[in-house]
């Protein structure tokens, strides 16, 4: 009997994602409709003057990569990372299709997120995101992940509706 001719079996299974994730300008017109659903979502759940996402026009700026996770041709969710330029990330733009809820999108997206913020020499990925029934599935997300609760970052300005999550790198 052979030794398998040098290939070694890996310990227990690999697991493999069931997710495409890939770096996306936003030219798709599913790209385009989730960005939509993502600002018509914060705008429909947040007090007047607390809605701080990026628009199409923030999501092209060049500090900022975006990237949309697919399931063959269907699009998922997308997220982006924003690079201001001190050394720290913030994450932006987080948003599961309604087709995919609870599915593991988020979790694997924010995980790829955290690896290219490491692999940039970030020290520190950072959010604002808003308080409520609406944002608690997410702010379970990154809980869970290790984000904490903090201060104030960037421009943001505390309210009685925003709050800042932070994780070390």
């Amino acid at each position: 009997m052979g030794d398998g001719g040098g290939i070694k079996a890996l310990p227990g299974p690999v697991p493999v994602s069931p997710w495409d994730i890939r770096v996306d300008d936003l030219s798709s017109p599913a790209a385009r409709g989730l960005v939509r659903l993502h600002l018509e979502g914060m705008h429909a759940h947040s007090p007047p003057g607390s809605v701080f996402a990026l628009d199409f026009t923030g999501l092209m700026a060049p500090e900022v990569t975006v990237w949309t996770v697919w399931s063959g041709t269907g699009i998922a969710g997308m997220g982006a990372l924003k690079d201001p330029g001190d050394g720290g990330g913030e994450l932006k733009a987080m948003r599961t299709h309604p087709a995919f809820l609870r599915r593991g999108v988020a979790s694997a997206l924010l995980e790829h997120i955290i690896d290219v913020a490491r692999t940039r020499g970030m020290a520190r990925l950072s959010l604002e995101t808003g308080s409520g029934a609406y944002f608690e599935p997410a702010l379970s997300l990154y809980r869970r992940r290790g984000f904490v609760d903090g201060g104030e970052f960037a421009d943001y300005k505390r309210s009685a509706f925003n709050q800042f999550l932070h994780l070390t790198l």
